[in-house]
Formats: structure tokens, C-alpha cells, sequence
């Protein structure tokens, strides 16, 4: 199975999870007079919306390179992070005005104790979602997965402060109704956090901004064991999707003939690829020692 073909699986094993979870949440928080919980739901039924999203995105990336797309379409896929992140703080921003809308309302109601239970299942599923997605997200290196991971530990967030303004709410009685409006205002911010630290690696990738120097250097390093390779004057390094693309420059002995020269860029670019399987495409520029 490839890179992209993984990331859709999950993406849409994210759709099918999602759209239970945001109906057993909505309605157990209706008859359950549990606001917290039908904030959770709602923000499920978004869930649903964002695994399309990262869906859409990894299935456009995965299009091979054409004329008006000479690299591809990886740039889909940060787009697609990007857009998540996005949703995120969407979501702590509408969360948290209903949660002081409820803070203010008239009349308050206790939650229901089974609840509780319905919250303890969330978080675990989440926390297991949020788990199997950050993996995913590092194997292939994917900003969208690293998003959606994320996303739903803030699902988790949301549903374990929820089930603290419950277990406050029923453990205090009358007067602490509104237990879970504050439990939810609190994790709004959590969330909101998220979504901006994962706002700016997306961002970071659409502008074409070097990977991490650790990689970079082993790139150099493994040009370097190209027979006929004196040193590497420059390396740029982009992340296109899932994928890299470099443009680099080898120096080699002055006096070596254009051919040989022409040999040592394609075996430079071999190694390259074989090397770092992540790499798509390799430009190798000559130049004299």
C-alpha cells in the first residue's frame, strides 16, 4: 500500500468512527441535559467534514505530475492541513461563545449521570484515533495526518473536561449546573492552542520552507559517497506533499569530460532516491572543483 493510499484509508475509517461517535454524543447529551456533550457532538459532525477534507487532499496529491504541474500536486496536502487547522480554531472559537451563552442562561439543569460513561468512551476512542493518526503522520510525513491527529486529541480534550464538569456538576448538586459550561470554556483554550501550533508548520510547507537541517545534512552526506564527488556547494531541499524534490550542486574534478560529468549527476541522483526513498526528484547541477 502506498504513502497516499494509507493516509485515505485512514481518512475515511476517520468518517465512519466520526459519524457514530457524533450521533451516540448529540443524543446522549439531549436526554442527558448535558450541554458539554452536545457541544462534543457537534464538533464530530466537523470531525466528519475535516476526514473528508484530509481525504480530498491526499487523493489530489497522489495525481502524478502533468504540464500545468510540472511537481506534482503534493502541495494538496498542507493545503489540506492547513484548511484542518483552520476548522480547529473555528471550532474553540464557537465552542467557547456557546459555553458563555450557557454560563449566562436563566435556567440551568443537572446532567445525567450515565453521561459519564458516554465520555469515558469517547476519550479512549479519540485518544486511540489520535495515536494511530500522529503514528501515521510521522511514517509518511504528513502534515494533513499530523492535523487530524491532532484534532481529534482535541476531541479528547473537549470530552475530559466535559466529564470533569459533569462529575462536578452531580457531585456538587444544586448551584453547579454549569460545571460543564466552565469545563468546556477551559478546554476551548487547549484547543485553540492546537489549532495554531498546527497552523504554522502548514503554512511553513505551502511556502516552500527548508525541512529540518538533520535532513538536509544527510542528503550531502550520502551525495558525498557518489564516486568522483569532491563536496557539495548547495543543497535546497522542498517538501512537496508526502514527497521532496532537491536541487543540488556537485563539484567534481575540472578536467573530467562532459559525459563523465553527465554520468556522476545521474549517479548522484540514484543514490539519492535509493537512499531516501521520500525523495521524488533530484536536479543536480556540475560545477568544477
Amino acid at each position: 500500500m502506498s504513502l497516499h493510499d494509507r493516509g485515505q484509508q485512514l481518512a475515511l475509517q476517520g468518517v465512519v468512527i466520526n459519524i457514530a461517535l457524533a450521533a451516540v454524543k448529540i443524543g446522549a447529551g439531549v436526554f442527558g441535559h448535558a450541554y458539554a456533550l452536545i457541544a462534543d457532538g457537534v464538533e464530530s459532525l466537523l470531525d466528519v467534514g475535516s476526514s473528508i477534507i484530509i481525504w480530498s487532499g491526499l487523493k489530489f496529491a497522489a495525481i502524478p505530475p502533468d504540464e500545468e504541474h510540472p511537481y506534482g500536486h503534493g502541495k494538496a496536502e498542507p493545503i489540506a492541513g492547513l484548511v484542518i487547522s483552520l476548522i480547529i480554531l473555528c471550532v474553540a472559537a464557537g465552542l467557547a461563545y456557546e459555553s458563555v451563552r450557557g454560563l449566562r442562561a436563566v435556567e440551568q439543569q443537572m446532567p445525567k449521570a450515565f453521561t459519564l460513561v458516554v465520555l469515558v468512551g469517547v476519550v479512549i476512542i479519540k485518544e486511540f484515533l489520535f495515536r494511530r493518526l500522529a503514528k501515521a503522520g510521522d511514517d509518511v510525513a504528513s502534515t494533513s495526518l499530523k492535523a487530524e491527529a491532532w484534532h481529534q486529541r482535541s476531541d479528547a480534550i473537549t470530552s475530559a473536561a466535559g466529564f470533569i464538569g459533569i462529575s462536578i456538576a452531580l457531585a456538587g448538586g444544586p448551584g453547579y449546573e454549569v460545571a460543564d459550561k466552565w469545563a468546556a470554556l477551559a478546554a476551548c483554550a487547549v484547543i485553540g492552542t492546537n489549532g495554531v501550533l498546527l497552523l504554522i508548520p502548514a503554512v511553513l510547507e505551502i511556502m516552500d520552507t527548508a525541512p529540518s537541517r538533520d535532513f538536509s545534512a544527510a542528503i550531502r552526506a550520502t551525495a558525498c559517497t557518489v564516486r568522483d564527488v569532491k563536496a557539495i556547494d548547495k543543497c535546497y531541499v522542498r517538501k512537496m506533499g508526502l514527497e521532496y524534490y532537491v536541487d543540488i550542486h556537485v563539484r567534481v574534478d575540472g578536467s573530467l569530460t562532459v559525459r563523465r560529468g553527465h554520468a556522476i549527476a545521474h549517479e548522484v541522483k540514484d543514490c539519492l532516491r535509493d537512499t531516501h526513498p521520500a525523495i521524488r526528484d533530484v536536479l543536480v547541477h556540475i560545477e568544477p572543483a
